[in-house]
């Protein structure tokens, strides 16, 4: 498939794009080839091939997941303006 002068103007019509008249024939011509090898790619056959679902071939590391820091929540508690029942006490800022 290849896309014409006239089919880059609607698309950078439809996409609110500003092209410049000499610019649009090399899109057309990049575009279509983009196209082609979409259409190329598509004609493969990909029976047996495993769909990844990252392209390299690695894992996630990850922490374990462990509490590494002392609780604090007293301590804090006692320095806030206002506590009760374990929970901190702002002003409504809501009606």
């Amino acid at each position: 498939m290849s896309l014409t002068a006239n089919d880059v103007k609607k698309i950078a019509h439809l996409a609110r794009l500003g092209i410049a008249e000499q610019d649009v024939e090399h899109y057309a011509k990049d575009l279509s080839g983009v196209l082609e090898l979409m259409t190329q790619m598509g004609q493969l056959n990909t029976d047996g091939v495993t769909p990844m679902a990252h392209p390299l071939d690695q894992m996630q590391r990850l922490r374990e997941d462990a509490v590494t820091e002392t609780d604090q929540r007293d301590h804090f508690q006692s320095i806030a303006p206002q506590t009760e029942a374990g929970l901190y006490l702002v002003p409504k800022v809501i009606d």
